[in-house]
């Protein structure tokens, strides 16, 4: 065995032996790690590249934004807070009527002819639930007379304005009554036009007390 015999030269004998080991140590060697590796896989609780495999494959399915920002769902947001009502302020009793406090209304006979000089009613109401004081000066009271297409007709304070310091304290549910003569003439600001009885036909009284002012009342001239 140590000695090789045949008809070419000893060095080739030595090289196809050195030839034969080496591939006979490499199929030994590959078959043992196969077989390494098939009981590693059939032994229970044991994981191998797959746990790596994993790894990478959850780290490359979750976005680059969520790794960053958390997700909404773990954000805890404060509880809305309900605006506080706002609340009026009550009147207080004895103090200045606003005009909420007060109801304007003129009084007047449904139909009347001008001739006879009818007289009209400025009546102011406290409708609150305080006394309450406020200035009813002649000044500040006034009646107007419209036609139907929203002419001014007359005025009270045209050509005859009075003045007076006249100060009010009202009960709650008083009212105070002021009659307005009427001389069935027509009126303007100035008093300076001709003043002549209107025509018959529909017409509306409107009443006035300095910033407060009333509803229309219908009124037939016949």
């Amino acid at each position: 065995m140590l000695h090789p015999v045949g008809p070419l030269p000893a060095a080739v004998y030595w090289r196809r032996r050195v030839l034969v080991l080496t591939l006979t140590l490499g199929v030994l060697a590959g078959s043992g790690w196969l077989g390494v590796v098939l009981i590693a896989r059939h032994r229970p609780g044991t994981t191998l590249a797959p746990v790596a495999a994993t790894s990478s494959r959850t780290a490359a399915e979750t976005p680059a934004l969520d790794q960053v920002v958390p997700a909404l769902a773990g954000v805890v947001t404060p509880a809305s807070v309900a605006a506080p009502a706002t609340t009026t302020a009550a009147p207080l009793p004895g103090g200045p009527c606003s005009d909420a406090m007060l109801r304007l209304e003129v009084r007047a006979p449904t139909s009347a002819s001008a001739a006879s000089r009818p007289t009209f009613d400025l009546v102011v109401t406290n409708v609150s639930a305080v006394p309450c004081v406020r200035a009813v000066d002649k000044g500040l009271q006034e009646l107007v007379l419209f036609d139907t297409a929203g002419n001014r007709i007359w005025g009270s304070n045209d050509c005859s304005p009075e003045s007076s310091s006249d100060r009010r304290t009202l009960a709650p549910g008083e009212e105070l009554r002021f009659p307005v003569l009427w001389s069935g003439l027509t009126s303007e600001p100035t008093c300076t036009a001709p003043r002549v009885a209107p025509k018959p036909g529909s017409y509306v009284l409107r009443g006035r007390l300095e910033t407060l002012t009333g509803p229309d009342t219908p009124l037939t001239l016949i």
